[in-house]
């Protein structure tokens, strides 16, 4: 059997040896049925979910996961899920930290078919496999790096440029489809400029900035286009105080690392990623990370009139 390549989110997954991509998928097991006459069944809904393996019975086909929260989905539990493909049993080992994508669609009883797509081990319990790239977990006092950006005008900025103020930092990107990812952090930005416009003196000392991770697609155009429907301005924004902005191509995996930003292709042009939002200080440096979408507005506020 072709061996699993064990991968950092963000690694394309492939077979060894053959260089074409895989996505191994995995369903829950379901507590209940439904039978014949069951209500219609609702658009396919995604959502990440990150974990680490409790055991796993390959003759079952089954493995035991410890996940994290799924927001807006369900909370953190211990559970039992059938493997799509069972032989992918031999290539998972109690401690391994996997991610992956919960996919489920919804009748009058709620979630049905619910499975894992895209599933990617990223920290191996047995070292027999060094990942190539290592993540980087943000910390307060971590020297941010230098990054080059094109923002909405199509101007190349960079972080250094915003020294002296305190700089809210999140990643998006414009065709994100789940409302409780991009869509959320750009809606709770819009939520943090507009405090701050209440207070000139703060607005003067603080700086917002969206970045895209598909720079491919979110062109200026695109960012612009994106960023003045969230601002709420439309034709009129300046983007005077929040930018919205893209890395090349080629710097993007930096960002990505110094970040901690899980990126896998997905299809039809969709990306299975996890979220980074940070607080930068006047200086340069973090004061406070968030790897997730439960951070609340009056918090982050409280942080940036502190840093201020």
């Amino acid at each position: 059997m072709e061996r699993m390549a064990v991968l950092r989110e963000g690694d394309v997954v492939k077979v060894l040896g053959y260089g074409c991509r895989v996505v191994l998928g995995f369903a829950v097991m379901l507590a209940g049925c439904h039978g014949a006459g069951a209500p219609a069944k609702s658009a396919t809904q995604e959502y990440p979910v990150r974990g680490i393996v409790v055991s796993v019975d390959a003759t079952a086909g089954t493995v035991v996961l410890n996940h994290e929260t799924i927001p807006g989905f369900m909370e953190a539990m211990e559970m039992s899920y059938r493997l799509e493909d069972k032989s992918v049993a031999s290539e998972l080992h109690p401690g391994d930290k996997v991610t992956a994508t919960l996919k489920a669609e919804r009748d009058a009883a709620g979630p049905v078919n619910m499975r894992l797509a895209n599933f990617v081990v990223i920290a191996q319990a047995r070292p027999d496999y060094k990942p190539k790239v290592e993540y980087h977990v943000p910390a307060p006092g971590d020297t941010v790096p230098k990054f080059t950006l094109l923002n909405q005008s199509g101007k190349t900025i960079g972080l250094e440029q915003f020294r002296g103020k305190v700089v809210v930092m999140t990643f998006v990107y414009t065709r994100c489809p789940l409302a409780d990812f991009c869509p959320k952090m750009s809606r709770n930005f819009a939520e943090i400029d507009k405090a701050l416009e209440g207070d000139p003196k703060l607005y003067e000392k603080t700086h917002l900035l969206s970045v895209s991770f598909d720079p491919t697609y979110d062109t200026p155009k695109v960012l612009k286009s994106y960023g003045a429907a969230y601002t709420g301005r439309f034709t009129k924004e300046t983007f005077a105080h929040w930018d919205f902005a893209a890395p090349p191509v080629a710097e993007l995996p930096k960002m990505e690392q110094f970040f901690d930003l899980g990126v896998t292709p997905g299809d039809d042009g969709s990306l299975m990623h996890s979220l980074s939002t940070a607080v930068i200080g006047k200086d340069g440096k973090v004061v406070a990370f968030y790897p997730n979408n439960d951070w609340d507005v009056a918090t982050v506020l409280a942080q940036v009139r502190s840093a201020a």
